[in-house]
């Protein structure tokens, strides 16, 4: 299988780093050091390098170092299989962000053609139990894996609904100023369900090929209310009702996205803490699986803090699928002996904390 990682980054300026290079030479990667000490904020750059906000979802402002805050950049040049590359990512104040690959000015969306970054977070160890808008966000990410243009379909959607949006607030009733608008959000509609149903069946391929020792996870698309067949339609009809809402009722905004822990037949909401979390790593490997099979090489995997919450056995077992899938997995963790299992399959770093500063050394 072809190589596809990072093989340096260099971040300035950067929450708690001022100046940091990491070298990497394709084992998956163990950043050990205390709580605080700026371990995820080197996960969090390696997110900034696929589009959207990153794992944070951080504005562009927050990220800067302080008190400087002179704006911030990330660098990393890239192994793919057709070739090295070099990523510049930056914002200045209030600024987007910007990006470069190999020295011309891009999008975000061009990121994710060029490198496929997939991350676990304590922040989602609560995605089953809480609202459904971080639910669609985890599906979308999902599905922007396996098909990267899926950023601009959401983009052109969620604009159109904006807009539509505040012509419902402001009680316009001229169907002239809604019909562009529905036939926008119709038509990005029906690329947003393919491409998320496109996600679900590799999602389940991949559970279905693999003798993973995570629990598969049964996933399902809700809505609602019965989804449309003509988006548009449904939508002119529904303008009183979204009117004395004050938004839109309909379309893929709406979906939710349900998970069953199948050996139990249980819905993951009412799983303990425990299976929760698994049922998570064990959708993030299949996702991670199903790239490798399609693009030949193995996505990047940010996985913050994700050892503390298993037992020994379950970290090995998860650490003998990372190296089996060649994936560079950046893994951080308070104690280095949460990667014992691991042992010189791993290149580690570690992180420390010193006025505010954050030092990396190997």
């Amino acid at each position: 299988m072809s190589s596809l990682g990072l093989t340096t980054l260099t971040l300035s300026h950067f929450r708690s780093h001022r100046s940091a290079q990491l070298v990497f030479d394709g084992r998956p990667v163990a950043i050990v050091g205390p709580n605080g000490a700026g371990k995820t904020n080197i996960l969090e750059a390696v997110s900034l390098l696929s589009p959207g906000r990153g794992f944070r979802r951080a504005a562009t402002e927050e990220i800067a170092r302080k008190p400087e805050c002179l704006g911030w950049k990330v660098r990393a040049a890239i192994a793919t299989p057709d070739g090295s590359h070099e990523i510049e990512t930056w914002a200045e104040g209030i600024d987007a962000r910007a990006v470069r690959i190999d020295g011309k000015p891009t999008t975000q969306t061009a990121l994710g053609r060029l490198l496929r970054v997939l991350w676990l977070v304590p922040a989602m160890d609560r995605l089953w139990i809480e609202a459904a808008e971080g639910r669609r966000r985890f599906l979308d990410r999902m599905t922007l894996s396996f098909v990267p243009d899926h950023a601009d379909a959401v983009l052109t959607y969620d604009k159109a609904m904006r807009d539509r949006n505040r012509l419902l607030k402001d009680q316009v009733t001229d169907s002239h100023w809604y019909f562009a608008l529905e036939g926008q959000m119709s038509a990005a509609a029906l690329l947003i369900a393919s491409n998320r149903h496109l996600a679900l069946s590799r999602l389940a391929g991949a559970q279905d090929s693999s003798k993973s020792s995570f629990p598969r996870a049964d996933l399902a698309l809700t809505h609602p209310e019965d989804e449309p067949d003509n988006l548009a339609d449904a939508l002119a009809a529904s303008r009183r009702r979204d009117m004395a809402a004050g938004r839109t009722l309909l379309g893929p905004h709406r979906v939710d996205l349900t998970a069953v822990y199948a050996a139990k037949a249980t819905p993951a909401d009412q799983c303990s803490t425990g299976e929760q979390k698994a049922l998570l790593i064990s959708l993030i490997m299949a996702n991670a699986r199903a790239l490798a099979a399609d693009l030949g090489a193995a996505p990047i995997l940010l996985l913050d803090e994700v050892a503390a919450h298993l037992d020994r056995n379950r970290r090995s077992a998860l650490y003998d699928e990372i190296c089996a899938l060649g994936a560079q997995a950046m893994m951080t963790g308070t104690e280095s002996s949460l990667f014992d299992s691991l042992g010189q399959r791993g290149q580690y770093f570690e992180v420390a904390e010193e006025d505010g500063l954050s030092r990396i050394s190997p």
